[in-house]
Formats: C-alpha cells, sequence, structure tokens
C-alpha cells in the first residue's frame, strides 16, 4: 500500500508541475494582450497606461514572468486582478468560488444518485422498454451541448412558464428579513442550473453503472442468492448493486472535471456569479492573473479528486496490485 501511494503522489506532483506551466502558457496564447485591453480605455493618460503596465509586469521578459509567476504561486499570491483593479485574484477567488462549489456538490450528488439508480434497474431489466428509454434518455442528453440544454431550460421554465428567474444567484433586494428567507431565493434561483448540470452529466453515470451491474449479475453469488429465494431488492442491491458501485469512486472523480467545464457555460447562460462566469468574463478581459487564480483552483480541486479516488479505490478493492 505504501508503494502504490508514493507511485500515485509521484504522479500527482508531476501531474501539478505540468497544470502549473499550462496555466501560465494558455492565457498568453489567447489572441489580443491585456496591455491592448488597457490602451483601450481613452479616459487614461499614457502616464497612468505606462504605471499600469510596468505595476501589473508586462514590460518584463516572458521568463521573468513565469518566475515571478512561480514564485507567487506557491506563497500563494495570484497577484491583482487587471479588469478589477485594485481587488486581490485570492479576494475575488473566496467571493466566487462558494456559489460554484453549491453548484457543482448539488449537481454532483444528484447526478451520482440518478445514475447508480438508473443504472442498476436498466442492467437488472436488461433489453426491456424500461432499459431502452433509460438509455435512449440518458445519451440523447449527453449529447446535447450544455449551454444548449440550459438555453432550453433556461426558456422553458424561466421565459414561457415563469416559474424560476432568468438569471443570478439572489433576488435585487437590499436585505432579507431572516436567513430561510435567503436560503428560499438561493434554492429558487439555483433550481434550472442545478437540473442543467445534473442532466448533462448523470448518463455517463448511468452506461457505467449499467454496465458494472450487467457484469455482476453474472457472478455465483448473485445466482446463490436468487436459488436462496431472496427477494429481488435484496438480491439488486445488496449483492449486486453494492458490488457493482465500486467503479463509480473513479467515475465520481473523474466527473469532476466536466462538471466544472460545464459549470463555465452553465454560469454564462444563467448569469451565476460563480468561477465559470469570473473565467468566461477573465478571458474576454485577457486578466492573466484572474485566469491563472481560477484555473489553479480547479486544477488543483480536479488533481486531488482524483487522488484520493484512486486511494480509496485501491482500498475497497483488494484485487488492486499495489
Amino acid at each position: 500500500m505504501r508503494e502504490f501511494v508514493l507511485k500515485r503522489s509521484v504522479f500527482m506532483l508531476i501531474t501539478f508541475l505540468v497544470v502549473l506551466c499550462l496555466n501560465f502558457i494558455l492565457p498568453r496564447v489567447m489572441p489580443g494582450d491585456p496591455i491592448t485591453h488597457l490602451m483601450g480605455d481613452v479616459r487614461l493618460p499614457p502616464a497612468v497606461r505606462q504605471s499600469l503596465i510596468a505595476r501589473f509586469g508586462m514590460n518584463k521578459p516572458v521568463w521573468e514572468q513565469f518566475l515571478a509567476y512561480l514564485a507567487n504561486t506557491f506563497r500563494g499570491d495570484f497577484g491583482v486582478s487587471f479588469s478589477q483593479y485594485p481587488k486581490s485574484v485570492a479576494t475575488i477567488l473566496l467571493e466566487r468560488l462558494p456559489w460554484t462549489l453549491f453548484l457543482l456538490t448539488t449537481s454532483v450528488t444528484l447526478s451520482t444518485l440518478l445514475g447508480i439508480y438508473l443504472g442498476v434497474i436498466g442492467a437488472w431489466r436488461h433489453g426491456s422498454r424500461i432499459d431502452v428509454g433509460i438509455q435512449a434518455t440518458g445519451l440523447a442528453l449527453w449529447s446535447m451541448p450544455i449551454f444548449w440544454l440550459g438555453m432550453l431550460l433556461l426558456y422553458g421554465l424561466g421565459y414561457v412558464l415563469g416559474l424560476f428567474p432568468m438569471g443570478g444567484a439572489t433576488s435585487a433586494v437590499m436585505s432579507y428579513p431572516n436567513t430561510l428567507e435567503f436560503v428560499k431565493d438561493v434554492l429558487w434561483h439555483s433550481t434550472v442550473p442545478i437540473l442543467t448540470l445534473t442532466l448533462g452529466s448523470y448518463a455517463s453515470n448511468t452506461l457505467i453503472m449499467r454496465g458494472a451491474m450487467l457484469e455482476v449479475l453474472s457472478e455465483d453469488y448473485v445466482l446463490t442468492a436468487e436459488a436462496k429465494g431472496l427477494g429481488q431488492n435484496n438480491v439488486m442491491w445488496r449483492h449486486a448493486g453494492r458490488n457493482a458501485m465500486l467503479p463509480m469512486v473513479t467515475v465520481i472523480a473523474l466527473n469532476l472535471a466536466g462538471v466544472v467545464g460545464g459549470a463555465v457555460f452553465t454560469e454564462t447562460v444563467f448569469s451565476y456569479p460563480g468561477v465559470g462566469l469570473l473565467i468566461f468574463n477573465a478571458i474576454q478581459a485577457h486578466d492573466y492573473p484572474l485566469l491563472q487564480g481560477a484555473f489553479f483552483v480547479v486544477a488543483v480541486t480536479t488533481i486531488a479528486a482524483n487522488f484520493f479516488a484512486d486511494l480509496l479505490y485501491a482500498r475497497l478493492d483488494p484485487r488492486i496490485k499495489y
């Protein structure tokens, strides 16, 4: 076990270093640059523009910017935002991160539970109309672009029926009479974005769970449980379903990266003030520090989730060779 943990730790460290380099390179290979963005503001006199460029270090060679970026990152200092100057990147991320964590935690939980349930039911009724319907619906939603799904739900549930607001995370009110009213308002605004992320990601969980369940159903211990006369639910969930859930440990961690990517489009469609919308706005403004900070948080979260999923999977499945 110790050798396995050490090997996975080395792989995680290598991945982290690659992410650090890509995090610096990718924003800088985009068309345009922040200097042009700053120069476009006619209200700024030339002396102020030059001082801002020097303040952000954009007048230095790229290799000096890279070394400064590495040193600041390891100190936890992501710098000052170009587009929201003089606010620091850390302050902006702390303001936006709770909204995205709420969306991701809720949608990943719902999509996992829904995928497990439908995958077990589909495999248990293999070849039936229910199984075909589960697969067809899942594949249709999975193949639909997440932003298109979000716009359809926004149009139907928000504009046509008027059941939910068209965007934002809270209503434009000065204050709430109590905490319960605030929670109700947040849930009202987040229902459609959560539904979009859940419907857009549950299909992969369903198909993987269904495939794992089909393999387990052919095992001898399942046939023995049926021969003993155990009830259908007992065999389906306690004997077959429990053992088929092992692959879902890794899948849940892998899905985090996809859900985070989907959150960028979803938050943009719904004007939801999370990290996804922050990334979209930072790309438009060529805000290097803000992009680097946001991508760093997303990348580290995904790498850590995959690392702990590997360790948990190895712990749960004794067939894993250390």
